[in-house]
């Protein structure tokens, strides 16, 4: 079976400094020991036990007749839609495969809800009959809160429409053995329970059952999937490195980010598009670490390539035979102009296992040229201990700790820290005199991001990534744009323990109207209030720029999109 091409054009010195790293694993053995699995490729603590994702096509592929009878099962039931409720490494990769597969006849359509955003809970239930639909829990760990409280509260809806003692019929969970969620599906009769692998980490984890049963459930071939990425994984095992694909991609993206290349940014074909979310997660979280690593941007809006800054590598996602001609026209001026490019060429949908297995390889080479250990996530713990401690405090008291807005204009309220009412304090005294203030705490190098606590829907994304293109026009910096709290699982890792460069613009909003969490004292709209909350603070502990306009309802992110243009302008 073929594998995608990789071709690369990088400019001096980075094409130089590239191969040499290249020579450099090839005549140590290195991409040997990745192989073998040893932690002294990294900082020789707990690697080895996390590595599991190097064979497991192996084993799935043995259980293909498995997945193929379970297929059989679910399109016998007649379920309309497949609603997959998850976080991060568990939700990821099914949405990558939502987006570039079509709905095959016969099966479920799948969703994936990954927020706890009232008004986007309630927008995927009304898009669903709960009585026809299929419940997929996934939770590597069977304790994450938001799949958690996402399963009682549609238990609760499919025990209205079915009926009590039906329920489990329509749940299905893939969790690792012996979690609690585990023991939760099977005192409520789940159909089926899947197992994870304890040593795959959730990023690492789209090839085992994570991705793979949501694919049997879409109706996807799911044996002819992994036999495409094997074919990526021999030719990942081969020893002349200049042939690796995986390897060269990782020198590639390690070089880039020791030379101050550090904002991988993504263009992808519009029917792989949901790729680059998948790779924001891999990259942020596996490198972004001990002040160091890969920032990832995904979906930025294009601009003229003199205004990008000397901080980028760029990689275009390229789906052959429905490549966009404005993409490809848009990397050769990017080549033109100066800018690294490496092109991956992807055959098609069913190709993706290939990119999914690559990137990880790419990821683990990376990680060992910068420096860290690309398997842990040291900072994502801060945020949930926050979190905890602010739903503590809410479930005894009804109300959260208070707070004071620096400035407030028609229902506008920005808060900051002790770091930004200083920097802030001769600002103008209006919105956009904050805003532009703000802004101008950027330094050559460093990157924005957009954190906005809101529905992600196409509405939203489009006022954001109009604010993207002003600030990136204005600047020539990177400008990410995450959704709360899913980003949370992902690009968050790297915002808190990655490079000091980021710039935080966090966008929180009044619910219009809000969720209650079946058996709890509080509403989904009081956890997505302290994950902001408590992702604020870490990020201040951080020693981050950070500032948090908190809207009186979503539909007011207009009047934050307008204030920012007026900042910028």
């Amino acid at each position: 079976m073929s594998v995608n091409a990789l071709e690369s054009r990088l400019p001096e010195p980075l094409a130089g400094e590239s191969a040499r790293a290249l020579r450099e694993w090839q005549d140590d053995g290195k991409h040997a020991r990745v192989w073998s699995r040893h932690a002294g490729l990294w900082t020789g603590t707990d690697e080895a036990k996390w590595m599991g994702w190097l064979d497991v096509i192996e084993r799935q592929l043995a259980r293909a007749p498995e997945f193929s009878a379970f297929q059989g099962e679910i399109k016998k039931a007649g379920f309309s839609h497949a609603l997959l409720l998850g976080m991060g490494g568990s939700s990821l990769c099914p949405e990558v495969l939502r987006l570039s597969f079509a709905k095959t006849p016969g099966f479920p359509q799948l969703l994936v809800l990954d927020s706890t955003d009232p008004e986007q809970i309630l927008s995927f239930e009304r898009r669903i009959d709960a009585a026809k639909t299929l419940f997929i829990v996934s939770s590597k760990s069977g304790g994450t809160l938001e799949p958690n409280i996402l399963m009682d509260y549609f238990w609760a809806a499919a025990q209205k429409a079915l009926g009590e003692g039906k329920a489990g019929a329509h749940f299905v969970a893939v969790t690792d053995p012996g979690s609690a969620l585990e023991k939760i599906a099977k005192e409520r009769g789940f159909r089926r329970v899947f197992h994870g692998e304890p040593a795959i980490g959730g990023r690492y984890s789209a090839l085992s059952d994570f991705g793979m049963v949501p694919a049997a459930v879409m109706g996807l071939n799911v044996a002819k999937f992994l036999e495409a990425a094997r074919a990526m994984q021999e030719a990942c095992k081969s020893p002349r490195l200049s042939e690796n694909p995986g390897a060269v991609l990782g020198t590639i993206l390690g070089t880039a980010a020791r030379r101050g290349r550090d904002k991988a940014t993504f263009i992808a074909s519009p029917g792989i598009r949901g790729l680059g979310a998948w790779l924001e997660q891999l990259l942020a979280e596996s490198t972004g670490k001990e002040g160091k690593g890969v920032i990832p941007v995904d979906g930025e809006p294009s601009v003229a390539p003199k205004i990008y800054g000397a901080d980028r590598l760029f990689v275009y996602l390229r789906l052959e035979g429905a490549s966009d001609p404005a993409q490809d026209d848009e990397a050769a001026a990017l080549e033109k102009a100066g800018h690294p490019v490496a092109r991956v060429r992807v055959a098609d949908a069913y190709h993706l296992g290939q990119e999914f297995f690559r990137w990880e390889i790419a990821t683990a080479a990376a990680g060992s040229l910068i420096g860290i250990d690309p398997f842990n996530q040291p900072d994502v713990e801060a945020s949930k201990i926050e979190t905890k401690a602010l739903m503590d405090k809410y479930e005894k008291t009804g109300a959260f700790p208070g707070e004071s807005p620096i400035f407030e204009e028609g229902g506008v309220k920005l808060f900051t820290d002790g770091a930004g009412a200083k920097s802030l304090s001769g600002a103008e005294k209006t919105l956009s005199g904050y805003l532009r203030a703000h802004a101008a705490r950027w330094k050559k190098d460093d990157y924005f991001a957009l954190l906005a606590y809101l529905e992600m829907n196409p509405e939203h994304e489009k006022i954001l990534n109009a604010a993207r293109r002003a600030l990136l026009e204005k600047t020539g910096a990177a400008v990410c744009l995450g959704f709360g709290p899913r980003f949370q699982h992902s690009t968050g890792q790297a915002y808190k323990g990655g490079p000091a460069t980021g710039v935080f613009l966090q966008i929180t909003a009044d619910p219009a109207q809000d969720v209650p969490v079946p058996g709890k004292k509080y509403a989904f709209g009081a956890v997505k209030a302290a994950q902001a909350r408590g992702d604020f603070a870490v990020l201040s502990q951080r020693g981050r720029r950070i500032l948090r306009v908190h809207l009186p309802g979503a539909k007011s992110l207009g009047v934050f999109a307008e204030a920012l243009r007026r900042a910028l302008a």
